[in-house]
């Protein structure tokens, strides 16, 4: 068994437009953030309440150009990556953490830039930042 376990599997809704960074090499970075709702009933007044969680998400390489190329501000997706914390100092010398979600798969749910649904997703998997990501298209009409 192993001794820990740093996997995040979240689906929700892009925030914004994918913001990319290019480095020296060829290399690039594209950050972007994902909404996940929670719903429940308050018991004590009965009301239907929604909560909104917020994430930030990066993603490399060849995903990242990808990711750039066919989502866009309120797809749908689905990433699994790991969660990773980073620290830095302001302008005045305050430290700074953000946390983000470092992904390495992606599904398309559901985008306005090439119409795909549930059914017709398109699944995209960088498991090393080296490798080319991959194109899957599940064609396969069998039930099972």
């Amino acid at each position: 068994m192993a001794a820990s376990i740093n996997k995040v599997m979240l689906m929700g809704y892009l925030g914004d437009e994918i913001k990319m960074h290019y480095f020296e090499g060829g290399n690039c970075l594209g950050r972007f953030p994902i909404a996940t709702n929670d719903n429940y009933t308050n018991k004590s007044t009965g009301e239907r309440v929604t909560t909104t969680e917020w994430h930030n998400i990066v993603v490399r390489n060849k995903l990242a150009e990808l990711c750039e190329k066919y989502l866009s501000k309120g797809d749908l997706v689905y990433l699994e990556g790991r969660i990773k914390t980073r620290q830095w100092q302001d302008d005045k010398g305050d430290k700074k953490y953000t946390t983000e979600i470092h992904v390495v798969d992606v599904q398309f749910i559901k985008t306005k830039k090439n119409n795909s649904t549930s059914k017709e997703n398109t699944n995209l998997t960088n498991k090393n930042d080296t490798s080319p990501a991959t194109f899957v298209k599940d064609d396969d009409d069998l039930p099972f």
